[in-house]
């Protein structure tokens, strides 16, 4: 057991409980935002509804993870960043040897969740059988075996945390094995006890790494999409369900099915599809030019650039400017790496030139895929599984924390067309 950051976590609970507490108590009913009806037909955009302490979006700031801009995380280990947002303190040393210790020990993978895989039919989506062996290890929850025997919901979040880090210690292995069954890429390599989280995971998907940068990129990239603050569409539907008191095994395996949707998960192997479509729609390594006059033209026939203007930032996504600097460090002459440097001087002048976007940066999708591309990582229905490979360690945290703080079950109101026309029509 991860000790040193089960009794950090545990010695800071009842002092989150206690300020929640008195918040309720002495501000409950203080009004702190307004609804408009363009945001009840726009998917609840923007409505303040959520508590979400592991991390912030600003529109100005980008991911900012315990008062930790995600640029000074960038050279730390996903353990690491794992135990900030629980804690909201950076492991020392010792605390993150137990930490990977624990999770080296946690990290068999019952042998029932191969049979799932290999029964699954060879056409199935990755995202499917990722999200399938996560949900077929519910049996294993500690969870529902205290809920069961009568636990009191003041002590239910430590079988949380057990049923969490039991999945994160697990799901590199099952998606690295996911990989190398669905894309023909041999036998499956086993975990190596020598090895971080993320080195391990790299080393799991057989990709030849002489240099090791790699692993740095399976680090940089599993830290970058961690945590997006709550209410994003796999977040949230990660909260909604363990809001139930379903434990993390159903959780998760929901967030999941959620990042899978096309307008959530997908967005980077578009983005790469989008440049190699153009490179090979161009017939060359295109120059400045020929970059600007490419995407002009889809400006102008009412198409758009992938990952150019953030529906949330309105400055460039902090992630992708990490992404653009380790490319330019490991790979500067990569053709697709170019082209992602190319748009990034050219695309959002043409959108303010154009008035197309409000915010006309790119985000962190613009720039990921080409850097898996460069390691042979060439096969785009896989992307979304590493999105949420790392996506599960921020899912855990918030499962984890809501249980501490006993968090109430999300059950918002919703009204009719007729309800709304009435309230305008009182209104006039």
């Amino acid at each position: 057991m991860s000790k040193l950051l089960k009794e950090k976590l545990s010695s800071q609970i009842p002092g989150l409980r206690e300020e929640a507490k008195s918040i309720v108590k002495n501000q409950g009913k203080k009004i702190i935002d307004q609804v408009t009806i363009d945001q009840l037909y726009g998917g609840m955009r923007g409505i303040k509804g959520l508590i979400c302490d592991t991390s912030s979006v600003g529109l100005d700031t980008g991911l900012i993870i315990r008062g930790i801009p995600i640029l000074e995380l960038t050279d730390k280990l996903p353990e690491e960043v794992f135990f900030l947002l629980l804690t909201g303190e950076l492991p020392d040393e010792k605390a993150l040897k137990d930490l990977q210790t624990d999770l080296h020990k946690r990290n068999e993978v019952p042998s029932y969740v191969w049979d799932v895989l290999n029964a699954m039919p060879a056409d199935s989506h990755p995202m499917v059988m990722f999200s399938s062996a996560i949900l077929c290890m519910e049996k294993e929850s500690e969870f529902r075996k205290l809920y069961d025997k009568g636990t009191g919901k003041e002590a239910l979040w430590e079988a949380m945390f057990e049923d969490c880090m039991n999945i994160i210690a697990r799901v590199p292995q099952i998606a690295a094995f996911i990989y190398r069954k669905k894309f023909g890429k041999g036998d499956m390599i086993p975990p190596d006890s020598k090895l971080d989280w993320a080195a391990n995971f790299a080393n799991m998907l057989g990709v030849e790494d002489k240099s090791g940068t790699f692993a740095n990129l399976m680090r940089l990239y599993m830290v970058l999409h961690i945590d997006h603050e709550g209410g994003n569409a796999s977040a949230f539907t990660n909260l909604v369900i363990s809001s139930t008191l379903s434990d993390g095994y159903y959780s998760i395996s929901g967030a999941l099915n959620a990042l899978a949707g096309p307008l959530h998960g997908l967005a980077n192997q578009e983005c790469l599809k989008f440049i190699v479509k153009m490179r090979n729609e161009i017939g060359h390594s295109p120059t400045d030019e020929e970059v600007k006059a490419y995407c002009k033209n889809l400006l102008d026939t009412g198409r758009v650039v992938s990952g150019y203007g953030h529906p949330v930032l309105r400055i460039t996504d902090p992630r992708f400017t990490a992404f653009l600097e380790f490319g330019l460090k490991n790979m500067p002459e990569d053709e697709t790496y170019k082209i992602v440097k190319q748009l990034f001087e050219i695309v959002p002048d043409l959108l303010v030139a154009q008035g197309k976007a409000k915010d006309p940066w790119p985000n962190v999708d613009a720039a990921s895929g080409s850097l898996l591309y460069h390691y042979g990582i060439k096969e785009y229905d896989f992307y979304t599984v590493l999105f949420g490979i790392s996506r599960v360690m921020g899912y855990s945290a918030q499962l984890i924390i809501s249980r501490a703080m006993n968090a109430a079950i999300i059950r918002p109101k919703s009204v009719t067309t007729d309800w709304i026309k009435k309230q305008l029509t009182a209104a006039d």
